[in-house]
């Protein structure tokens, strides 16, 4: 009798791994877009229980001493954006 030959096991096939042919993304960066989407939602489960009072401390921030300052900066902040 003659052994029957077994084929060999082929080796599973490994996922490919996603390549851009280039680092531009054109208008908006998806990238970009993903971590702040991410940086959010931690900071959001992070602070969950303060987010309210967080955002009464910056408003009474704003109507202090320290309004105007607060103010100027983000003039400055918004001057160097892009739009």
């Amino acid at each position: 009798m003659k052994a029957k030959k077994r084929k060999a096991a082929k080796p599973a096939k490994k996922a490919k791994a996603k390549k851009r042919a280039s680092k531009l993304e054109g208008e908006g960066s998806y990238t970009a877009t993903r971590n702040y989407d991410r940086g959010t939602e931690k900071f959001i489960a992070k602070n969950k229980g303060r987010i309210s009072k967080m955002a009464k401390d910056a408003e009474k921030a704003l109507e202090g001493p320290e309004g105007k300052s607060l103010r100027a900066a983000e003039r400055a902040g918004r001057a160097k954006a892009r739009h």
